[in-house]
């Protein structure tokens, strides 16, 4: 007996497609009939639209019958149906492997690998009874075991189509090779995925699909106690040898220690200025190393911020929705281990502190692409990490691909300063305890290089550079730095308790007022600045001399009103 197709529901329209996208769609159609494809597109580009475009075409031409997504986590599973029903692709994204066959009234259904190494001949059997497209999301999950690889490739040997999606090129070990994937040999006798077509991050960035990042480093002194009782101190920065290095950067990490509480603050400080120029709901995510380590985190960001931090973690049964609710909520910061680490759509994020010992390529970009999906032209993510060797040089391979497509100009250029696999637990040998840790900034990435903060420049510095960081290509890798090195003292007194918190919203403080008379000034300034073509720092000193005082970052509330006034009049 013939087996009726599925009924598909009449198609919705696409969304408007990226150009990668459409030159992607291309490329698959330029070979028919195509049997395996492999794209690589970094993260914050839109694989799932893409991945689902070509499954509503293939869908629409009767080439396929069924849509089977295969992805890392529950979580993605809800993501990718979601994603789906919006053009009119039915998916069950809540078929477990104790049901057997798929509904007829949907288009398929979306797994995890876990669950297809489970049962790899129950999926071979659903993918096999329909003419089905296999999605693998994130395919480089089908080699973090023998199993899973053997698994999926017994279960989608005999589909009709497979598709397989990926952030970033991996590499595989020789006896650990992903199915469906083409190799070629690299020179550390592994194997590196070749793609059937590829979208970078520099690629991405020249399209404006993602925000450009600036990775601001932080060092510090750690001290610790190692097994045999002695107490030994090492900077980030400066350690002799790697395993000093590796214990430094566990010492600072540990909560215990000032250099996480620090941190937070300087990603917090930068919240507040993106929400104050133009990013009303930018937000920020810590990356833990351990649920430990996530729940001491969050206390820490409510100490210091006055915010309660989303805490979200594996073994909590409403993780998922925590990610759904706080990708379209207000709060400002989330405290999480991996739950976020990889296709989990956040564009609001546009702030990450890396506090985890995770160092691999993969994992780096993978992190990194959680704040990097942009909604706007001129938006920037920021990265806080620690200054050691490993993620600084991951950031600097990222960074140079940055500077490729948005050059900074000359220190000297003034007409452009207006503008706007988890380590291994250490052995009882190398166990340490915490004895003292402190932060502080060290440096921005440019080009690979490290740029540091000079001082005696504190005075090329303009208020309106001061409200913060602006987009990368304004101003200059060393004003970057310059301004980061200025607000680090704050920072480091907000982290002590020496400064309070912001104020719950809605209670207003005498510095907050200060804070938003400031940003008031400041916008006026630049108003006025392109109304009249006159630098910033001219505008300014007018100001001190017409209401003479200190400059703005430490001027009364009095004096910024009248300033304020001041330049309404000079507009009106």
């Amino acid at each position: 007996m013939v087996q009726p197709t599925v009924s598909v529901p009449p198609p919705l329209p696409l969304p408007p497609l990226r150009a990668w996208q459409r030159a992607a769609l291309e490329a698959y159609a330029a070979e028919q009939p195509r049997r395996d494809f492999l794209v690589t597109a970094t993260p914050g580009s839109g694989k799932t639209t893409f991945a689902l475009a070509l499954a509503k075409g293939l869908l629409q031409r009767r080439a396929i019958d069924r849509v089977i997504v295969v992805c890392p986590t529950d979580h993605l599973r809800t993501q990718w149906a979601d994603a789906a029903d919006r053009l009119g692709i039915p998916l069950d994204a809540a078929l477990t492997n104790a049901v057997g066959p798929v509904r007829p009234d949907l288009a398929g259904y979306v797994t995890t690998y876990a669950q297809v190494a489970a049962k790899p001949a129950l999926h071979a059997a659903r993918a096999t009874n329909r003419r089905s497209l296999v999605i693998l999301d994130e395919v480089h999950h089908a080699g973090d075991g023998l199993s899973w690889g053997e698994a999926v490739g017994m279960a989608f040997e005999s589909a009709a189509r497979r598709l397989c999606l990926t952030g970033t090129p991996f590499r595989t070990r020789p006896d650990e090779r992903i199915p469906f994937v083409r190799y070629e040999s690299d020179t550390d006798g592994g194997w590196r995925s070749t793609a059937d077509f590829t979208y970078g991050y520099r690629d991405a960035l020249r399209d404006g699909v993602v925000r450009p990042v600036v990775f601001a480093a932080y060092t510090g002194t750690s001290r610790w106690r190692n097994s045999a009782g002695d107490v030994i101190a090492a900077s980030l920065t400066e350690a002799s040898t790697k395993k000093t290095e590796a214990a430094a950067w566990r010492t600072a990490l540990n909560p215990g220690g000032k250099w996480v509480p620090h941190v937070i603050a300087a990603m917090d400080e930068r919240i507040t200025a993106l929400r104050g120029n133009g990013i009303p709901d930018a937000a920020g995510l810590v990356l833990a190393t351990d649920q430990d380590d996530a729940r001491a985190y969050a206390e820490i960001v409510e100490q210091v911020t006055g915010h309660k931090a989303v805490l979200i973690v594996s073994d909590d049964p409403k993780a998922s929705d925590k990610i759904t609710a706080f990708a379209s909520g207000t709060e400002r910061i989330a405290v999480c281990v991996r739950m976020v680490s990889e296709g989990v759509d956040i564009p609001r994020a546009a702030c990450l502190a890396w506090m985890t010992s995770y160092r691999t390529p993969l994992f780096f970009a993978q992190g990194v692409g959680r704040v990097v999906r942009a909604r706007g032209r001129h938006e920037a993510a920021t990265v806080f990490l620690p200054a050691v060797r490993p993620l600084l040089t991951l950031a600097a391979e990222l960074e140079s691909e940055r500077n490729h497509i948005i050059p900074p100009p000359a220190a000297a250029d003034e007409s452009l300063l207006d503008p706007e696999p988890r380590e291994a637990e250490p052995s009882e040998s190398d166990r340490i305890e915490l004895v003292d840790s402190d932060a502080a900034f060290a440096h921005v990435l440019h080009a690979g290089r490290a740029v540091v903060a000079e001082p005696l420049q504190a005075a090329d510095i303009t208020d309106e550079d001061s409200e913060f960081v602006g987009l990368p290509g304004i101003l200059s890798p060393e004003q970057i730095a310059q301004v980061l090195f200025q607000r680090d003292a704050h920072a480091r007194r907000r982290a002590s308790g020496v400064e309070p918190a912001a104020a719950p919203s809605g209670e207003t403080v005498a510095w907050r007022a200060g804070a938003d008379l400031r940003r008031d000034v400041n916008r006026l300034v630049g108003v006025l600045a392109a109304k009249q073509g006159t630098p910033h720092a001219q505008i300014h000193s007018m100001l001190r001399r017409v209401v003479p005082g200190p400059a703005s970052a430490a001027a009364s509330v009095e004096i910024l009103e009248r300033r304020r006034d001041h330049l309404l009049s000079l507009m009106s």
